[in-house]
């Protein structure tokens, strides 16, 4: 999988690259990561990107004919490699909430494209030549790096051979199911007079699965209901 992030800082991703699990996969070919500034295709002496927004207000706004030429460029390099043309996610607090279904089904996906905005947000025409937009949550950050983050990691973790264990994906929280996963422990098996349930060390796997399910469900009931309704219409 190929991922193309439009970002100002790509220095920001440099450690986030080479840790853990997405570390893992650029070292195993799983996963291949471009970056382009929107300064490369900056305007005049200063390589501007932004300019005071139409109707006035505060802040700047990132200008269209930049960022859709930065877009561009990767595409023509893509395609000039041979490689396929990126699915262009613009990342956006005005865009579809993230979730572990939309991660899932990017996963599938030969290339992507993130585009990370700064300032005062993108002109408006930029929305026009993206093919989604995706957002981390209902609330404001300075720019689109830490959300690319998000979405690279949540999606190089299903790609085949990242994890060491597949299964796991399914089991876990948001996974297969869509509800929270279950309590789990290791050792001690006591501390400070909090004991592991019996079930798990019984060596009954048939016990232990229908314990996990029910703790599965009453812990979604508990704290996020609204997934269970999610999981009765599916």
């Amino acid at each position: 999988m190929r991922v193309d992030v439009v970002t100002l800082f790509p220095e920001l991703f440099e450690t986030f690259l080479s840790t853990s699990l997405v570390g893992r996969g650029v070292e195993g070919g799983q996963l291949e990561v471009r970056f382009r500034s929107p300064r490369d295709f900056g305007l005049g002496k200063h390589k501007s990107v932004d300019d005071t927004p139409y109707g006035g207000g505060s802040g700047m706004v990132m200008r269209v004919d930049v960022l859709v030429a930065c877009m561009e460029a990767l595409d023509a390099d893509a395609r000039a490699a041979g490689k396929p043309q990126a699915r262009r996610i613009l990342l956006t607090p005005q865009g579809r909430p993230f979730a572990q279904s939309i991660a899932s089904s990017l996963s599938t996906e030969p290339a992507i494209m993130l585009v990370c905005g700064r300032y005062e947000g993108f002109d408006e025409r930029v929305r026009s030549f993206v093919d989604e937009e995706i957002s981390l949550g209902d609330f404001v950050i300075t720019g689109g790096e830490v959300c690319a983050m998000a979405v690279i990691e949540a999606t190089v973790r299903l790609l085949p051979g990242v994890l060491g264990n597949a299964e796991s994906t399914r089991e876990e929280s948001h996974g297969a199911e869509g509800l929270l996963e279950y309590p789990q422990y290791t050792r001690p098996s006591e501390f400070r007079g909090q004991s592991v349930p019996e079930v798990l060390s019984s060596g009954n796997h048939a016990r232990i699965a229908a314990w996990r399910r029910e703790q599965s469900v009453q812990k979604t009931l508990a704290r996020r209901p609204e997934l269970v309704e999610k999981v009765k219409k599916g």
